[in-house]
């Protein structure tokens, strides 16, 4: 193994704690704590604005600013996360969050972007 290559089991490790991060600063949106374009970095616009649009409605769908929603989204806690590579350099993950009124599943797909760049998430389902 050359001193670039990282174990499989590393690197899974690696896309399951991302994941995690990526779900809770989607979370933090969605609870109008964090700005969505600080999830750029990793999200495509297209999911950028689906969820802004969520996170809107959210908002616009309870005139008080302390609703149950709100206060739901800003306790939601990220319990697990796990990934399985689905092929080489894309895995699809799921993370399990938790908050005062219920427990739920995200799901992620995360593609590696290319030599020492990263990884891009190309699909995020909120449940």
């Amino acid at each position: 193994m050359s001193a670039d290559a990282v174990s499989p089991s590393a690197e899974r490790h690696s896309v399951e704690q991302l994941a995690a991060r990526i779900t809770s600063a989607a979370l933090e949106v969605l609870a109008g704590q964090r700005p969505v374009q600080q999830l750029a970095p990793w999200l495509p616009r297209d999911l950028l604005a689906r969820l802004q649009l969520r996170a809107n409605l959210g908002r616009a769908d309870v005139a008080p600013p302390q609703s149950r929603a709100a206060k739901a989204h800003r306790a939601s806690i990220v319990t697990s996360a796990r990934a399985s590579l689905v092929a080489p350099g894309i895995y699809e993950a799921s993370a399990v969050v938790s908050d005062r009124l219920r427990s739920r599943a995200i799901a992620l797909r995360l593609e590696r972007r290319g030599s020492g760049r990263g990884w891009r998430v190309t699909a995020l389902e909120i449940g």
